[in-house]
């Protein structure tokens, strides 16, 4: 038994972490720059992050490279830094993990590539596996467990980032799509489609993430589970719905609302249960009391 079935076995509920972004911007991130630099430049900020999601009772920690492809980093003129970055995110997330009083997974972040696949955009299948092959790499020589395909809206994207996945490193994989509120990724993709497209991936977990908040998040997992009884299911929403105040983005999500949230979840058969956008430890040790109890 590895270590994450043993985990699984032991926590009816696998806790995750919630936002990285938003805590990055309170400790400086400026509007525009890359997080993914952080783990190189900052990497005592990234670990603190870490360390706080631990501390509020994460059990799995997402690394700090969700645009840690080529393809991304090209925006920020880093793209011939993408092993060193990677690398540096998983060991970052690994050295809180290992430091951590109880056992805690390091899944490696894997977000969309930010451009659209050939017919509908310039990039070729082929060059988004390589993207992806050369992330996930850097990120199990970091030290992750576990490689997280995640915020994804093509299931062709999600294919290349596992084909990538499998051609470099053995490592268990999970991923997630972004739903929007009608029920659909921006591509068409409805919750029943990706259950059973992800299927035939031979993925470790498969679920949902960021979106529109808690409620539609209910909607989703409800319609996966329905699917496929079976499926280890994620459910990472974002702390409700962002508004602007005072110039600043907010989301609307308490901890108190995130808390009921994460006992709904259970309720409706997710397994891997954690928040994104907007949310803060505060929030996760809410979800994890509530859990708890």
């Amino acid at each position: 038994m590895n270590k994450i079935e043993a985990l699984l076995e032991r926590e009816p509920i696998l806790l995750l972490d919630g936002a990285m972004g938003t805590l990055l911007m309170s400790a400086g991130l400026e509007s525009g720059a890359s997080p993914e630099q952080w783990n190189v430049l900052y990497p005592e900020r990234v670990r603190a992050v870490h360390r706080e999601y631990i501390q509020a009772g994460a059990r799995l920690v997402l690394t700090n490279s969700f645009g840690g492809t080529r393809i991304r980093l090209k925006r920020h003129m880093l793209e011939e830094q993408v092993a060193e970055i990677n690398r540096a995110a998983a060991a970052n997330a690994r050295a809180e993990a290992d430091a951590a009083p109880q056992p805690v997974l390091v899944a490696g972040s894997m977000g969309p590539s930010g451009e659209l696949l050939k017919p509908l955009g310039p990039l070729t299948y082929e060059a988004c596996v390589a993207a992806f092959a050369e992330q996930a790499a850097a990120l199990a020589e970091g030290g992750a467990d576990l490689l997280w395909v995640e915020t994804m809206s093509d299931l062709n994207e999600v294919r290349a980032a596992v084909e990538g996945a499998r051609s470099t490193t053995n490592l268990p994989i999970a991923a997630t799509l972004s739903f929007d509120m009608k029920g659909r990724t921006m591509m068409g993709t409805t919750p029943a489609k990706a259950v059973e497209a992800l299927g035939n991936l031979d993925l470790l977990f498969i679920g949902a993430n960021c979106g529109t908040g808690p409620d539609e998040m209910e909607t989703i997992i409800q319609a996966m589970h329905a699917a496929n009884p079976n499926a280890l299911l994620i459910a990472k929403a974002n702390a409700g719905l962002p508004k602007l105040v005072e110039g600043q983005v907010i989301y609307d999500g308490s901890p108190e609302r995130m808390a009921e949230y994460a006992l709904r979840m259970r309720e409706l058969g997710a397994r891997l249960v954690g928040a994104c956008c907007g949310s803060t430890p505060e929030h996760i040790r809410a979800m994890a009391e509530a859990l708890k109890n």
